[in-house]
């Protein structure tokens, strides 16, 4: 009977060993897809918010609108009501892993239509200034590239639909990537995170 204890303890201290790493890896991945989820929903808030802004601005609500010059500073007004998003109170988005802001004119379904596309980096407190009185607001964005001037899009009785995309890297909160990468696999220590809103642009009246 004594041998028979022994045995059983050596082997529930085997089985013991087996299942923790599994029940670990489990537990940390339920966590990680979670964080990373509130992640993705923040981003998604933000496309949304910002390609709403975008069609309600249109071309600026102006007829003169002539060369690439952005008369009511409609991009930048855009790519503001994604930065209010990224940036409120609660969000869980670090900045500095938003590869870029794209503002582009969407084809049928909702791709990008050739090159007409706006890309906006992240310049913490350098991006243009939305405040025109004395006091400085600045952007945390600024343009990298405008190919899709304000004054060419078709806001008339066929509008056109503008899309917003954001480009974000998570970075993994817990030990599951280091795990992972422990146990033979390899660049688990990080997603990239892509979401678009597309919105056809509100029609002149």
């Amino acid at each position: 009977m004594r041998e028979a204890s022994r045995h059983e303890r050596g082997q529930s201290i085997v089985e013991f060993t087996l299942i923790v790493p599994v029940m670990v890896l489990m537990l940390l991945g339920m966590l990680e897809f979670g964080l990373a989820f509130n992640h993705h929903m923040t981003i998604e808030y933000a496309t949304r918010e910002s390609s709403r802004t975008g069609a309600a601005l249109a071309r600026g609500g102006t007829s003169n609108c002539v060369g690439g010059v952005d008369v009511q500073d409609v991009d930048q007004q855009t790519v503001a009501a994604a930065q209010r998003v990224l940036k409120s109170p609660g969000s869980p988005i670090r900045m500095a892993d938003i590869t870029d802001i794209q503002l582009y004119r969407a084809n049928a379904s909702g791709g990008q239509a050739g090159s007409d596309v706006n890309t906006w980096n992240y310049t913490p407190g350098a991006g243009p200034d939305l405040d025109p009185g004395p006091a400085v607001d600045r952007l945390d964005f600024s343009p990298v590239s405008t190919s899709w001037p304000v004054c060419s899009r078709s806001s008339g009785p066929n509008p056109d639909s503008i899309g917003v995309r954001i480009e974000y890297t998570y970075h993994f909160s817990t030990p599951l990537g280091l795990l992972m990468n422990y146990m033979g696999g390899s660049g688990f220590t990080q997603i990239a995170i892509t979401d678009r809103t597309v919105m056809a642009l509100n029609p002149e009246q």
